[in-house]
């Protein structure tokens, strides 16, 4: 059959109504129960039986089944599992598989929110699957619950699909009324109709008295306008904050908080618990921008000061207080969607599409554009800083996890922060776009494959923190920065513990201490003995020396790595005396 060709959808008189159902059309039901989507998909099922055609049903939620085993329908069941992509692409190789003309009823989307807990990933299910099944000249059943989704939500839908229906009932009547009707148009159309599932009658409503007893029922199905714009994530954090405020028992909103936004794996998940108070929980959403995970480097660093400050409080009294902010792991995925790169980033998940077309993704990654609503968040973030530098660092979901460090593999980007807000928002989107695009490096796709991980979702979240440093002149950094080891690999001392662990401290910004440069060298601190040098001679002391510090040149807006000589007249005698050790 012929793209855009009318097909019957068991209802006669719907679809003289509405000009028929077209192939290619994907249908959305919003519905307040699945019993209403029934009346509308069973004549659909048994008239796609009739006319012999190809009838698939996804079945991937917890409700009953739609459709009851039969000989005529095919039946996909499909894992709800927590991984958008992995559900996503099970589903479309399903639809490929089956080809054109294929006819589909899939379970109920309101679902998704179980595996994904926000209605934003159920909209990015939805954009990436209709216009596949469209280009198949397919026809597909989509139900929906009405009050569970945000208007954002609701209307990526709305802007993608053909067809969408919304089904109200009372004790007397059913009534429909069409949203969207793509590329058809009539003079009653539009209007509700009431639908008479025993006679099959199906009218537009022209008497005032019918249209005022609709909108009685259709006024007690709208919720209330705060409602309508709250993300089902934002939902459920309300909800919990204010069960805690009144003394209620959350643990197992807790549990649920530590499963949907800091980790997956098992081991940090148990970790996180034992060491989160409710308020951690709240004080990482109040951080945060958009929904999902915050990612490994996140969820680590956190962590990591939640078991200092409940078991050494002496030592985190003294450590700095820090203010990031993360950007959900949901965003990479919104942000590849909405700029029409799904199609490429399935392909690049091929076996023969793995390297060949990496570059090609993480240009295209770098050519996109935020939407409006990311970028007013953003702006929030750069207000807060004010005009002190700040880093934007990859926290990829699978990052700094047990076994998996993915160490160096990702970019992290400094922004000077500096001149009109115009000019430091495209800063920080272009810092954003080098780190989602540094997914597609050749070391990390290498890494990936030789560990087993290449078919796993590399969801990467966003950690941004403020540098940690001062100003001196126009040149900003801390004075001293570094890295830690829990294990040392030099044994450079024979009589040093490689178990007690050690430093690679540099004087200005950290990368210096993880990164090597040429002519330059930390100072290596072996924690069991942090005041024995390991260099035999004052030559072999002035050679494996700090040659060069990293800044941030904040006239320049960029990093520089500078002699001492070149900064000298701004470090302050007090700071050199720390710092420095002179040759004799």
């Amino acid at each position: 059959m012929a793209a855009f060709d009318r097909v019957k959808s068991g209802i006669p008189e719907m679809d003289t109504a509405f000009d028929n159902i077209r192939l290619g059309d994907n249908v959305v039901w919003r519905v307040s129960d699945l019993s209403e989507f029934k009346l509308f998909m069973e004549p659909y099922v048994k008239q796609a039986i009739e006319d012999k055609r190809n009838i698939i049903y996804f079945r991937f939620a917890s409700h009953e089944p739609l459709i009851e085993e039969c000989p005529e329908v095919k039946r996909i069941n499909v894992s709800l599992s927590h991984r958008f992509e992995t559900f996503t692409v099970d589903i479309h190789n399903a639809i490929e598989k089956e080809g054109y003309d294929a006819f589909y009823v899939f379970d109920c989307l309101s679902e998704l929110q179980t595996a994904w807990a926000t209605d934003l990933m159920m909209g990015n299910f939805f954009r990436v699957t209709c216009p596949f099944l469209f280009i198949l000249d397919t026809v597909a059943f989509f139900p929906i619950i009405r009050g569970k989704h945000s208007v954002q939500a609701i209307n990526k839908i709305l802007n993608t699909t053909q067809l969408f229906f919304d089904v109200y009932s009372d004790s007397k009547s059913v009534y429909v009324r069409p949203e969207k009707i793509w590329n058809r148009n009539s003079e009653t159309m539009f209007l509700p109709h009431t639908y008479d599932k025993e006679t099959g009658e199906f009218r537009p409503i022209l008497d005032g008295v019918k249209s005022s007893r609709f909108y009685q029922t259709l006024g007690k199905a709208q919720r209330s306008a705060e409602e309508q714009y709250s993300d089902s994530w934002d939902r459920f954090f309300n909800r919990t904050k204010l069960l805690s405020e009144n003394g209620m028992d959350i643990t197992d909103e807790c549990n649920t908080m530590c499963k949907i936004m800091m980790t997956r794996d098992p081991k940090m998940r148990e970790m996180v618990r034992k060491n989160f108070t409710v308020e951690d929980y709240f004080a990482v959403r109040d951080h945060m921008i958009g929904t999902g995970m915050i990612g490994g480097k996140s969820c680590g660093m956190l962590l990591a000061r939640a078991i200092i400050r409940n078991n050494e409080p002496d030592i985190s009294d003294v450590l700095e207080p820090h203010d990031s902010f993360y950007v959900g792991s949901d965003m990479y995925y919104t942000y590849i969607v909405d700029n029409d790169l799904w199609d490429l980033r399935i392909r690049q998940r091929t076996d023969e599409g793995y390297f060949t077309l990496a570059e090609e993704f993480a240009n295209k990654i770098m050519e996109g554009t935020f939407s409006q609503a990311m970028r007013d968040q953003f702006v929030r973030i750069i207000e807060y800083y004010g005009q002190d530098p700040y880093i934007i660092r990859s926290s990829s979901i699978l990052e700094d996890g047990f076994g998996n460090a993915f160490a160096g593999k990702y970019e992290s980007v400094f922004c000077a922060n500096r001149g009109s807000l115009e000019e430091r928002l495209d800063e920080f989107e272009h810092a954003i776009k080098i780190v989602y695009s540094s997914t597609m490096s050749l070391s990390a796709l290498d890494y990936r494959k030789r560990r087993g991980l290449a078919d796993r979702d590399e969801q990467m979240a966003l950690l941004i923190q403020r540098v940690s440093g001062s100003y001196y002149g126009s040149f900003y950094m801390p004075c001293a920065a570094g890295v830690g080891y829990s294990y040392s690999p030099y044994r450079i001392m024979k009589d040093t513990d490689p178990t007690v662990g050690m430093l690679r401290l540099v004087m200005g910004l950290g990368t210096s201490a993880v990164d090597r440069t040429e002519g330059s060298y930390p100072r290596v601190v072996n924690l069991d003995m942090p005041e024995k040098s390991s260099y035999s001679s004052s030559a072999d002391k002035h050679k494996f020396s700090q040659g060069k510090a990293e800044v941030i040149n904040m006239t320049d807006r960029q990093l520089e790595k500078l002699a001492y000589e070149k900064m000298e007249s701004n470090i302050p005698k007090y700071l050199e005396k720390i710092l420095l050790e002179h040759d004799t």
